[in-house]
């Protein structure tokens, strides 16, 4: 099982719930992916910019509260 055609396909044949399985596990896996990819890029430096950024435009107020930002939606 080793193309992404013959994987989409085995997962097509499982019943729904070792699907959903499948799903969680596969989110669970790219969420972890995606938080080594976070902190290497922090500790590289890679997003030193965008945090000081960050941080000047919370100095000068420029920032809303989420729970603001979440009812405009």
């Amino acid at each position: 099982m080793g193309t992404v055609t013959e994987i989409e396909d085995a997962i097509q044949k499982l019943p729904s719930e070792k699907a959903w399985e499948v799903a969680k596990w596969l989110q669970e896996y790219l969420d972890e992916q995606w938080d080594q990819q976070i902190e290497a890029d922090v500790r590289s430096g890679k997003l030193d910019k965008l945090i000081a950024k960050a941080r000047a435009d919370f100095k000068a107020g420029r920032c809303k509260p989420l729970d603001e930002v979440l009812d405009e939606s």
